[in-house]
């Protein structure tokens, strides 16, 4: 899956970036007070996308 979709899809459930480290973005779920860090490749595997929404308490993509 593409690095651009999974984020986009985070922030359509309330998600957002809460800071940037060396080679992750940090997410935020405010509502559940849970965050994820996403890599910044271009290609996210699907398995750890679903371990991302997992995290953050969202449906799974």
């Amino acid at each position: 899956m593409k690095r651009t979709r999974l984020i986009k899809y985070l922030t359509k459930n309330g998600c957002y970036l809460l800071r940037e480290g060396a080679r992750h973005s940090w997410y935020i779920n405010p509502a559940k007070n849970q965050r994820s860090s996403v890599p910044r490749h271009s290609e996210i595997k699907n398995i750890l996308a679903k371990k991302i929404c997992k995290d953050l308490g969202i449906p799974p993509i």
